[in-house]
């Protein structure tokens, strides 16, 4: 028994050896096997070579030609009438053109340099359009005034305070760029040109005087049918007497935007309808009507005397330009508004419509009908009366907004989607509690 299990012992310690050798075989022929030659590989990557040089041939061209695009796009920018700079994600300054560097004054930097724009520049205005426009991600614009800084002390005094406007673009990976335009060159030439007009007006004045006051004795002495070529030749004094005192008026508003204005309460409803009252002979010829819409005892702090010209010229665009038979309507609330955060409510204001049935303004006029001179479609011209004793100068709208301004107010042209009309809105602020 003993020889029996001594036997089957062995026989199992024998097998197991020969497996282990089997395995430990099997596991040295396949480390014996040689690897693949270098020649077996380069047979493989051979086809691979002739495709990886062109595509890199390609990068390199793809680059240079990037490269390229880059300094012609750099060359006229350093060409271009406006100035150019960009700025990282960290408003480092990466490149500016030429003209930026003298807008701006940036002598101290290099092309090739990287250095915080706030270093160069001291200019909360232009810092924060930066932010603005990089925060929200659209093109912004900004004008202010620019005051340079300069580290040689000698110069600061031949430096000036610049008029600048500001064009910015977000561009990728939170850079932006700014287009840069100086403006006070401009400015100094409208400067330059309104102190030559004002003074030439101011010469017309006495001039003119002189011939309305033979004008008056001619029309004294003249019979029909020759008075009446001395009644036009007095219409047209007068519109020149007009012309000259409404161009220093809005000289002076425009040179002194806030102008001192003799505020005391005004009573809205009764102030429109004395202005009315003025201009109804006229209104009359037509077979024109006013619609009142303005509650009783409506108070605003205002100039009585500029607020009543601006709906005398108002009123008297109207007339001359609404159809016969037609309303001319004014309308006027106080409008109150909330706070987007907490329970206060902003100042009230109030705001005053003032709707005729003309022909309107052309669309193409809209923007331009508040500046001096301006002559929009001939429908607005040619279809005023001819004889109104009221002589429209082109200036009457200008000399409105600027008195709107003065008040803290804004003004606004439109036409009426129902009359087809002028719609003039205004929006003054200074409202007086009842």
């Amino acid at each position: 028994m003993l020889l029996l299990g001594f036997f089957l012992g062995l026989a199992v310690g024998l097998g197991f050896w020969i497996w282990q050798q089997v395995q430990l075989n099997r596991y040295l022929t396949q480390v014996a096997q040689p690897a693949p030659s270098l020649t077996d590989k380069m047979k493989v990557a051979l086809p691979l070579l002739p495709r990886l040089r062109r595509k890199i041939a390609t990068l390199k061209q793809h680059r240079q030609d990037l490269q390229q695009s880059l300094q012609t796009y750099q060359d006229l920018l350093d060409v271009a009438p406006v100035g150019y700079l960009q700025v990282d994600e960290e408003n480092q300054l990466l490149w500016c053109n030429q003209l930026a560097r003298e807008i701006l004054y940036l002598q101290r930097w290099q092309p090739g340099q990287v250095r915080l724009l706030l270093e160069l520049v001291r200019s909360y205005e232009l810092d924060r359009l930066i932010e603005q426009t990089r925060d929200r991600q659209k093109p912004q614009t900004k004008e202010w005034v620019f005051h340079p800084s300069c580290d040689n002390a000698a110069e600061m005094p031949s430096i000036k305070s610049l008029m600048l406007r500001a064009f910015s673009l977000p561009l990728p990976n939170g850079q932006v760029g700014v287009f840069l335009e100086n403006r006070q060159p401009l400015l100094d030439m409208n400067q330059v040109r309104e102190r030559s007009f004002s003074d030439l007006a101011h010469e017309l004045r006495t001039p003119l005087t002189s011939i309305r006051l033979v004008v008056e004795t001619l029309q004294n002495r003249l019979e029909p049918p020759l008075n009446r070529w001395v009644d036009r030749l007095m219409q047209e004094v007068d519109r020149l007497v007009s012309l000259v005192q409404s161009w220093l008026e809005l000289t002076q508003m425009e040179a002194n935007p806030t102008m001192q204005l003799n505020m005391e309460t005004v009573e809205l409803r009764s102030l429109i309808a004395s202005v009315w009252e003025t201009l109804e002979p006229l209104a009359q010829r037509q077979n024109l009507s006013i619609s009142y819409s303005v509650p009783e005892k409506l108070l605003i702090k205002a100039d009585s005397a500029r607020i009543y010209q601006v709906f005398l010229n108002l009123f008297d665009n109207s007339i001359k330009y609404s159809s016969p038979n037609t309303i001319i309507k004014i309308e006027a609330e106080i409008l109150t508004f909330k706070k987007n955060h907490g329970d206060n409510s902003l100042p009230p204001i109030v705001e005053i419509n003032l709707i005729d049935a003309g022909e309107g303004f052309a669309d193409e006029d809209l923007p331009h009908v508040f500046e001096r001179f301006y002559r929009g479609d001939k429908a607005r011209t040619h279809t005023a009366l001819q004889d109104s004793k009221i002589v429209g100068n082109g200036l009457g709208l200008a000399i409105v907004r600027q008195i709107i301004l003065a008040h803290g107010g804004s003004i606004k042209a439109m036409n009426h989607p129902q009359t087809g009309g002028a719609w003039i809105q205004i929006h003054i602020p200074e409202v007086v509690a009842n």
